[in-house]
Order: C-alpha cells, then structure tokens, then sequence
C-alpha cells in the first residue's frame, strides 16, 4: 500500500492531536509535580512514554510516499516509491511477536472468568501499616483493620503474574492461583482487568510494526479499564472524582462483574485487531520490502 502525502500527512495530524488531548493532563500535572494514582500508572508501570505514543507509525507494508519524516528514524528505509518499515525490523522482532501472538490466541481461546472483584488490589496492601501502602496520601476505605477482613472473607483467585507480584508476603500464600511469567500463556484470561489492560503493553512492543491507531485504542482501553481497578480498590480516591465501587457489598460485586465483561468484550475486539496484525507479520515478513528495501 503507498499512501500519498496527503493521506498520511492527515493521519498523523489526526493521531497528534488525539493523543495529545490524551496525554496533555498528565504532562501538565508532571510539570507541577503532582501525582495521580489512577492515571500515573499508564506512564510508570508502562515503558512507553507520551513522545513514542505521539509519533505516528503507519505499520508494515504502507510505503510514504513525499518526503515523510519516518526517513531519519531508525527501522526506516527509502526505496523509489517511498518510505517503509525495513526488513530489518521484521527480523528483528521475530521472536517478541511470536511470543506476543501464541499468548494472545491462548488468552483468546479462554472464556472471561469473572467474579474475582479486583482483590489483588485489596491484596496489594494486606495486612500493612499506616506508611506502607502505596497512595499513601488517600485513605483506606475501611481503614487496615477493615480492608484485611474483606481479604480474609474472600477466596483470592488473581491469574496474572504482573498484580501477584505485587501482593503482600502474607497475602501470596491467601491466592489460590501461583502465576509466574512461564506459566503466563496458560493461566492468563480474557475477563482479567490486567490483561486488558496489558493489551496496551503488547501493541506498543510491536511498534512500528503495526499502524500506531491501534496503539492507540488499546491505550485508552487500558487507561478506562484502570479507572474502574482503582474504584474497586479499597483507596478512597472520592476526593478525585472516584465514587467507589464498593466489592465488599453485594451491589457493588454485581456492578464489578457487569463492568469486568464489559471490558471484556472491548478487550477481545482489541486482542483481535493485534492478532491479526501479528499473523500478518508473520506471514509477509519482508512486506516493505517490495517498495522499499534495506541497503
């Protein structure tokens, strides 16, 4: 596919400008110092800062036509019909995009298990003092005492290795489930919030393979998804704008699961889109190349 300048040059002012309005209130508060504890996790926890998620990629096999500037960055080659993802790349990340592909059909071939009601969160600060817990400038909803009840009332059964790890010593053992990063693609399941949210960390791992809209949608699908992980949470975050969702309840269960498949759903379009684009890859490694080719 060559696109002329005018078409890409629109898809990237396009894609600028939405991820500007996305990124913009964090980089205001980052430049005030000021931290927040729902939406810092898109930039700290996730390596990819706001100026890679800004720069527009059309992914393999679209060739630049004009004079785009794609030409300096690195992954990048001329040939006489314009500038395209080289080769290079391709080979490259041969192998993250196996691995990425094999553990999203895996998660894909799974049915959503809801019902977990987001208590890695809740694990994350069990049995812990005032000073040890995270967001320690917001309270526990139910203090200490409070939140290790709800703990201790519940069978804890979190699936994914990147919120365990982050589980108190005393809550680790309290989890039905020991995922670790070789038992990923085995355990890891369409209905977990951290999954979706990770749908984000995958897309971007494939940059510039693939057109940076879609890294784009599974970033706004993660930042929506931890909204709802930290309402769950037992943080009184009401103070930013954050009505609790309150899991402890049996309305606030019910209102967690209809929102988890929610996402769910949304998920599995996403997770699609980036199968799609690693078959593709897979299939036509050297694509660019047959309108642009490495030196």
């Amino acid at each position: 596919m060559i696109l002329a300048e005018s078409e890409w040059r629109a898809r990237q002012l396009a894609h600028e400008a939405r991820v500007d309005a996305l990124v913009g209130p964090h980089l205001s508060r980052r430049r005030d110092g000021v931290a927040h504890p729902v939406h810092d996790f898109l930039f700290t926890y996730y390596s990819f800062k706001p100026a890679q998620l800004r720069r527009w990629h059309p992914g393999l096999g679209v060739v630049l036509a004009g004079s785009p500037p794609h030409a300096s960055w690195s992954g990048y080659v001329a040939g006489p019909s314009g500038v395209a993802v080289g080769a290079a790349v391709t080979s490259r990340r041969a192998a993250t995009v196996d691995w990425v592909r094999a553990l999203l059909a895996a998660t894909a071939s799974r049915s959503a298990h809801t019902g977990c009601f987001g208590l890695h969160e809740w694990a994350m600060v069990y049995r812990t003092k005032p000073g040890d817990v995270r967001h320690e400038a917001y309270p526990l909803r139910l203090g200490h005492s409070g939140t290790d009840e709800v703990v201790e009332a519940h069978q804890i059964r979190c699936s994914h290795l990147d919120a365990f790890r982050f589980f108190t010593p005393s809550a680790r053992p309290l989890n039905a489930l020991t995922p670790s990063r070789a038992t990923q693609p085995a355990m890891e399941q369409p209905g977990c919030l951290h999954a979706g949210m990770d749908l984000y960390k995958w897309a971007y791992k494939l940059t510039p393979l693939l057109p940076s809209e879609l890294v784009v949608d599974a970033f706004e699908l993660a930042g929506e998804i931890r909204e709802l992980d930290m309402r769950a949470s037992p943080y009184d975050l009401s103070g930013l704008g954050y009505e609790p969702i309150r899991i402890e309840t049996t309305d606030g269960k019910r209102e967690y699961v209809e929102r988890q498949r929610a996402f769910a759903a949304r998920g599995a379009d996403v997770r699609a889109r980036l199968l799609a684009e690693c078959d593709r890859v897979a299939v036509t490694p050297a694509a660019s190349t047959s309108l642009a080719t490495d030196p």
